[in-house]
């Protein structure tokens, strides 16, 4: 299973700020603007995630057990860029920050099973 599914802390931790474009008013299949709050002339926030305690409007979770986004495939540019520490072989300071603010261990690459390896599907002729 994907270390997110039982983590969510960082959509517990971090503001969400992004350009308006992204949302569903500008581009079809964009954050819903439903779910989010002016910031300025130029961004919105996600609502929850600009006052304290940050939780993010679009998190189902429970912080260290189970976690999913509400809008996970339209969830903002800066979502997509927060990776799971070693996902793609490099510890993410975000992911850290947040695990710890939140109690939970770091990542680490043994939490990342080995990539399967390729399965040739090509017919096998006779020699």
């Amino acid at each position: 299973m994907h270390p997110c599914l039982s983590c969510g802390a960082c959509c517990a931790m971090f503001r969400v700020a992004f350009h308006w474009m992204e949302s569903d008013d500008s581009t079809p299949g964009g954050v819903p603007t439903v779910l989010t709050e002016k910031l300025d002339a130029h961004r919105l926030v996600m609502n929850g995630t600009y006052s304290e305690p940050v939780r993010c409007t679009a998190l189902d979770a429970d912080i260290g057990h189970y976690s999913r986004c509400t809008i996970h495939p339209n969830r903002p540019s800066v979502c997509r860029q927060v990776d799971a520490s070693w996902e793609y072989g490099t510890p993410s300071p975000q992911c850290d920050k947040a695990r710890l603010a939140h109690g939970l261990p770091v990542l680490t690459p043994a939490d990342w099973p080995p990539p399967k390896p390729a399965v040739d599907a090509r017919p096998k002729t006779a020699e």
